[in-house]
């Protein structure tokens, strides 16, 4: 399950097929795996068209593919998030939220209203839009607020929230991570994509391809 939070709160809820039709979130992927069929297809137009590939080498490629396994262990949001997240509040200055990036060397945050209530992310790219670095030190600071750099809406997941669908959800918003959040809409936790590699090498594996 995931949501979407705004600065006027919770914009949606629910799966994340009815998320990517909602008007402004949906984006086209960039690219689709290939499947067994997409091979077989290719593999029979080169014969059809004259140019025949090895046999052996055919039957070995096919061989190779991924076959109908039994499912690996299912892992949710819950069990492999980061349970300690940095945020930044949303009427913090540029220049404190950068200063907070770099002193936990992190690239992006969550960013909480007055509430504690999600309405935000801020990544250092946005923060440089209102700031000047020279040599790694903060030079000059415009005078702007969190609220006037961050990206909002976010997207969010529920604890229990399969984590390839997120990595799904990752991919087709071209994001770097997502915030967890529980009934309430309160900041729980948080998964980056090297949370969700932590846990594909962890043993026993995951098929993630199904």
């Amino acid at each position: 399950m995931f949501s979407v939070y705004g600065i006027t709160g919770q914009v949606f809820s629910g799966t994340l097929e009815e998320m990517n039709r909602v008007r402004g979130m949906a984006r086209a992927r960039s690219s689709r795996p290939i499947d067994r069929e997409d091979i077989s297809w290719q593999l029979d137009n080169l014969s059809m068209a004259g140019t025949r590939p090895n046999a052996k080498a055919v039957q070995a490629y096919r061989a190779m593919l991924p076959r109908e396994i039994e499912r690996g262990p299912l892992y949710h949001a819950g069990q492999i998030m980061q349970r300690e997240v940095i945020c930044v509040g949303v009427n913090n200055e540029v220049g404190m939220a950068w200063r907070t990036l770099q002193s936990h060397n992190i690239r992006q945050a969550p960013v909480l209203d007055d509430a504690a209530q999600l309405v935000g992310m801020v990544a250092e790219h946005d923060l440089l839009t209102a700031i000047n670095i020279d040599t790694g030190k903060l030079m000059e600071v415009l005078g702007r607020l969190v609220g006037d750099v961050m990206s909002t809406p976010v997207i969010t997941a529920h604890p229990v929230t399969d984590i390839r669908r997120i990595a799904a959800a990752m991919l087709t918003h071209r994001i770097d991570g997502v915030p967890v959040t529980g009934d309430l809409g309160r900041l729980v936790g948080y998964v980056s994509r090297s949370d969700i590699l932590r846990a594909v090498v962890a043993d026993p594996p995951l098929s993630l391809w199904r």
